[in-house]
């Protein structure tokens, strides 16, 4: 049984509804309007200005992209965190985490910068694929996912070993 309190002016009127496929029915509409209403409050992108980026951010465009010109950067506000986009005119992009913390390099014409790269993943990528570029480099906590401009996908664990290979 479901009851539902309406108050219309100064009277309140109670509502039971006691038919199961009802219930489902309401359920799921609120379900699909709670949906709704979370999707939108978690995409809020808004452009800000460079000097808005964390510390740690604005030190690694400037020291991984120098030199090279920015067409917008975007925090990305949702609900339980916070990211932060730099896009290049080249159409280079780069992901920060909320305390600045790059999680995505994509360079899909020059290739990730060789100092972004850990050490480990770099040597594997020139060991076992020879004059390949990092295209992409992804890494979330405990593990790194890495693109290969032939086409490969690379995934790594915590500790720099192969766990997957897909192309």
């Amino acid at each position: 049984m479901l009851i539902f309190a309406i108050q219309k002016g100064e009277k309140l009127i109670l509502l039971t509804i006691k038919n199961n496929r009802i219930m489902k029915k309401l359920a799921l509409l609120f379900a699909c309007i709670f949906a709704v209403q979370f999707t939108a409050l978690a995409n809020n992108d808004k452009p800000i200005q460079f000097d808005q980026l964390p510390q740690a951010s604005q030190q690694f465009v400037k020291t991984h992209f120098a030199g090279k010109d920015i067409s917008m950067v975007l925090v990305e506000s949702g609900i339980i965190e916070k990211t932060y986009d730099v896009i290049f005119a080249n159409g280079d992009k780069v992901e920060f985490d909320r305390k600045g913390q790059w999680t995505d390099v994509e360079c899909k014409r020059g290739g990730v910068p060789a100092a972004v790269l850990p050490k480990q993943i770099s040597d594997y990528v020139k060991n076992n694929h020879k004059g390949v570029k990092v295209v992409k480099i992804e890494r979330d906590g405990n593990r790194y996912d890495v693109d290969l401009a032939n086409g490969w996908d690379l995934t790594f664990n915590k500790n720099f070993k192969v766990v997957d290979i897909d192309r």
